[in-house]
């Protein structure tokens, strides 16, 4: 299967897709591992924050370790200008925080929207998750153009 983002790299450089939130602790987390389980070759997740947080969040971590995603050697790191540049694609979690919200920083990129898992339950995590791995398979599936 020929999957393309297209991108202004050389063909045989991995493609980059970043998935930004705030925190980078729970959704952009859950995208990451979800794409490398997905991604076809020669794409690279990779996921960033804006205001990043020390650790994971536990609970998303358990959710994500129940279907067989392993996201406990993740860390959250803060977003770069090398990484908005150097991305094929660019996807924004959703914004809790309006005045740390990746939308203001970044243009041209894929807003999902998506309930912050911070506080939730499992099951409320689950849903999250649930939603988050539907999103990254449509994603990898219909290979949206560049801007």
């Amino acid at each position: 299967m020929k999957f393309s983002f297209g991108s202004k790299s050389k063909t045989r450089q991995k493609k980059t897709i970043l998935f930004v939130c705030v925190e980078n602790a729970g959704r952009s987390q859950m995208a990451e591992g979800f794409f490398r389980e997905y991604t076809p070759e020669g794409y690279e997740p990779i996921s960033a924050g804006t205001k990043p947080t020390s650790q994971l969040n536990p609970v998303v971590v358990q959710a994500m370790d129940e279907v067989g995603v392993d996201i406990k050697l993740q860390k959250p790191k803060d977003i770069t200008e090398d990484m908005m540049r150097n991305s094929t694609k660019i996807v924004n979690m959703g914004c809790m925080d309006k005045s740390f919200c990746p939308t203001l920083f970044i243009p041209n990129l894929i807003d999902w929207e998506l309930e912050d898992p911070k506080g939730k339950t499992i099951d409320q995590v689950r849903e999250i998750r649930d939603d988050i791995e539907q999103r990254v398979k449509q994603l990898v599936t219909n290979r949206p153009k560049d801007n």
